[in-house]
C-alpha cells in the first residue's frame, strides 16, 4: 500500500493553539509528536510506502539536530519517501541517507529534492512540497503540503498536509497525522469539485 502527508512539523511548539496559522490542539509538543508516530503506525506496515511530501520537523529559534529527527522518524513505520520541503535542510536528508538500512530488501530511506510522478487509477500524480498551477489539465493531479490549513481554489490540488482543509471532506475523521490512501485521494477529489462546483 502506498500512503501520502506532509508537513508533518514535528518538534514545532509555534504550532500548538492558539495560533492563527495552522493551530494544533495539544497540550506540548510531545503529545503532538507522539500523536502523528501513533496514528502513522496505527496505518502504515513496513512493507507500505509513504511519500512525504516536505517539512518533516522544526523548531524556530533551536532548530533540531539531524539526529533528533532521525531517533523520532525511524520509529515510523514502512518505507518513507521524503521530498524536500522548504524547513528541511539538506544536512538532515545527508544524515539520514547515512543511516539508511535494508528493509524487506529496499531502502528504507529514498529522497526526492523537487518532487515525485505517480500513477493510480489512470491518473497521473504529481508529488511536490509546494502547490503547482497545473492550468487546464486531465487526469492529472497535484498532491503537496506548504499551506497547511489553506486550501487551493481547485480540485487539481490537493493538500495532503496533517492539517489540511481538504481531511474534512473525508466522510469520517481520521485520526491527527494519519496519512492518507489513494482511495481517500480519490474521494477527496470528488467532494472537492463539488464544493468548487457549488460554489461557483
Amino acid at each position: 500500500m502506498i500512503y501520502y502527508i506532509s508537513d508533518t512539523h514535528f518538534f514545532h511548539a509555534q504550532l500548538l493553539a492558539p495560533n492563527d496559522f495552522a493551530p494544533r490542539h495539544f497540550s506540548d509538543v510531545a503529545s503532538m509528536d507522539e500523536q502523528m508516530i501513533t496514528a502513522w503506525n496505527a496505518r502504515v506496515a513496513d512493507k507500505d510506502t509513504v511519500y512525504h511530501l516536505g517539512d518533516i520537523a522544526l523548531r524556530p529559534g533551536n532548530f533540531p539536530k539531524p539526529s533528533e529527527v532521525y531517533t523520532l522518524i525511524k520509529r515510523l513505520n514502512g518505507h518513507i519517501v521524503f521530498i524536500k520541503g522548504n524547513h528541511d535542510a539538506r544536512e538532515l536528508f545527508k544524515y539520514i541517507a547515512q543511516h539508511n538500512y535494508d528493509l524487506n530488501g529496499q531502502p528504507k530511506y529514498q529522497f526526492e529534492d523537487v518532487g515525485a510522478l505517480i500513477k493510480f487509477d489512470h491518473a497521473q500524480y504529481y508529488l511536490t512540497h509546494y502547490p503547482l498551477l497545473l492550468g487546464i489539465a486531465t487526469q492529472i493531479y497535484n498532491l503537496h503540503g506548504h499551506i497547511h490549513h489553506n486550501m487551493m481554489p481547485t480540485a487539481l490540488n490537493i493538500n495532503v498536509g496533517v492539517d489540511a482543509p481538504e481531511r474534512e471532506l473525508l466522510p469520517a475523521p481520521l485520526p491527527f497525522g494519519t496519512p492518507l490512501t489513494g482511495s481517500e485521494i480519490e474521494m477527496i477529489i470528488q467532494k472537492k469539485q463539488q464544493l468548487l462546483a457549488q460554489k461557483n
